[in-house]
């Protein structure tokens, strides 16, 4: 490609931008990807042309000239360098990338920043993750430096330029698309153990905390609206009361908080679960938090459920738009059930790496927080308590940083405590004023039950069978005078397929079968 056809490639394309101009239609809104994939190809053809003169630089390397009479160009600028023109195309490239971020319908959806002002970060914050990754790896492209701290070339280039100027990195090899793989000198081996003394993390860049703010103010659990058929597709796995689901719909769209109690058995964990799928979304989410030099994590892939991006572009461009810093979950429903200490409500830092682990409540923002069996924690549960006042009153929290610095944070979810005691006996009534809603999860009725094992039949293999269901019934709760559960008929079906495949019977339900069962299910209950 010669650099007059280059030039008129790029006088149309411009000509042609200018015409979407004129009509009002605006690169920010509308992505003409025809246009988009044209421009990359010229860029990925000049790329391929300057290949050579790259190739001539290394070899020159290797024979002993310094890489520092390279010439200092950015790697996609080191191929527009070429061409004045190029320049121009390759903007052009960026701004239609970053429209495409901007298509979001309304919703909060993080965009690529441009700029290093854009990050939220210094030079020096990113010099040392780029330092700490290279002493772990070795020698790394900078396209690898990039996905590793999920920056764009375009910022992360200047840094490395930075680098090489100090003698903290050389050049090796040339890579493709007329990258290079740098290498770490000794000099920057002991600047990044000195740094990893500091803090071991190199993961992705983190966010700055004004952003994280703004996000979930914009995505906020108190900004959504569940309707009646939003509940029952959220609950339409479980058999429920509808009586139940007009109860729970007005606690959910409130935002705050409620109280789930009833006799153990009755569903409150299955409930609490499904409540956050009433919403239908999905959030952003930073994978860090950088406050003040303390690196923060927020995305727990053992708590949070990641929604995968589809591929949208391979070498030096990520099509979407979107920063990579950021992660998308489906709305989080944490669960911390009695093992729950002060501890996990606080910010954490582990002595050796440095590295800070946020708070449950920060994990769960934006969605629901489930304190299971409330009043079994090992704390005492006024201490419980007294932790939560100042949040469910005033959607806020407070939080100290290693360093001693305090901060305030969202405490933006929806907080359930599920107990079978009774609340009054637990919690005092100042309390109790703070939680607006307090359902009771009764027990089925006969109705219901019956229902549940039609339901879980087929489930566990089974096909159900009416005259095994009646004997189970009649015999076992109603002689009895045994209340129904509704976990029973899954535990007790799981009994019957367990002494099943003991006897090596075909699975199918018998009187035999649920005497057996309900021995075994009910001896000391």
């Amino acid at each position: 490609m010669s650099a007059h056809e280059t030039t008129s490639d790029v006088s149309n394309l411009q000509s042609h931008h200018d015409e979407k101009e004129a009509t009002g239609k605006t690169a920010s809104n509308t992505v003409n990807t025809e246009e988009l994939l044209a421009s990359l190809s010229m860029l990925e053809l000049a790329a391929a042309e300057v290949s050579d003169d790259s190739d001539s630089y290394a070899e020159d390397d290797a024979d002993g000239v310094s890489t520092s009479a390279l010439p200092e160009l950015s790697e996609p600028m080191r191929v527009i360098g070429k061409d004045q023109h190029l320049s121009q195309l390759f903007n052009r490239v960026q701004s239609l990338l970053k429209g495409s971020a901007e298509e979001s319908q309304g919703k909060f959806v993080p965009q690529c920043p441009e700029t290093l002002d854009d990050t939220g970060l210094t030079q020096d914050e990113i010099e040392r993750l780029i330092l700490k990754y290279l002493l772990a790896k070795g020698t790394q492209t900078g396209r690898q430096i990039c996905k590793q701290i999920k920056l764009p070339f375009g910022i992360v280039d200047a840094i490395l330029k930075r680098a090489k100027q100090d003698q903290l990195v050389a050049y090796g090899s040339t890579a493709e698309m007329g990258d290079y793989e740098f290498m770490i000198t000794e000099l920057g081996r002991e600047r990044a153990r000195r740094y990893t003394q500091e803090c071991t993390y190199f993961g992705a860049a983190p966010v700055c905390f004004k952003d994280y703010l703004k996000a979930m103010e914009l995505q906020s659990i108190a900004k959504q609206e569940a309707t009646q058929s939003d509940l029952k597709e959220a609950f339409s796995d479980l058999i429920i009361n509808p009586k139940m689901l007009d109860r729970l719909g007005p606690a959910v769209n409130s935002g705050r908080g409620m109280f789930l109690f009833g006799e153990a058995g009755n569903g409150k964990t299955s409930i609490a679960e499904r409540i956050t799928k009433a919403f239908g979304s999905t959030i952003w989410i930073p994978r860090c938090l950088g406050i003040d030099g303390d690196i923060i994590r927020i995305f727990d892939p053992g708590l949070h459920e990641e929604v995968v991006q589809e591929e949208t572009g391979e070498g030096l461009f990520d099509l979407s738009g979107i920063d990579q810093r950021w992660v998308q979950i489906v709305r989080p429903t944490v669960i911390a059930g009695g093992e729950l200490t002060m501890k996990e409500l606080e910010i954490t830092q582990n002595q050796q790496t440095k590295i800070c682990e946020a708070p449950l409540q920060l994990k769960s923002n934006c969605g629901t927080f489930v304190i299971d069996d409330f009043g079994r924690q090992r704390m005492p549960v006024d201490e419980l308590l007294n932790r939560w006042i100042v949040p469910l009153e005033k959607r806020y929290d407070f939080l100290n940083l290693p360093s001693g610095k305090k901060i305030q944070v969202p405490f933006d979810q929806l907080i359930i405590f599920s107990t079978n005691l009774e609340p009054k006996d637990l919690v005092d009534a100042a309390f109790l004023r703070r939680i607006p809603y307090k359902i009771e999860a009764l027990d089925p009725s006969e109705e219901e039950f019956r229902a549940l094992f039609e339901l879980m039949s087929p489930i566990m293999g089974f096909q159900f069978d009416e005259e095994a269901y009646q004997h189970l019934v009649d015999t076992h709760y109603k002689a009895v005078d045994r209340p129904f559960r509704a976990c029973q008929p899954r535990d007790l079906l799981l009994q019957v397929k367990n002494f099943c495949t003991y006897k090596e019977l075909p699975r199918k339900l018998s009187a035999e079968a649920f005497d057996f069962a309900v021995e075994n299910y009910f001896s000391v209950m």
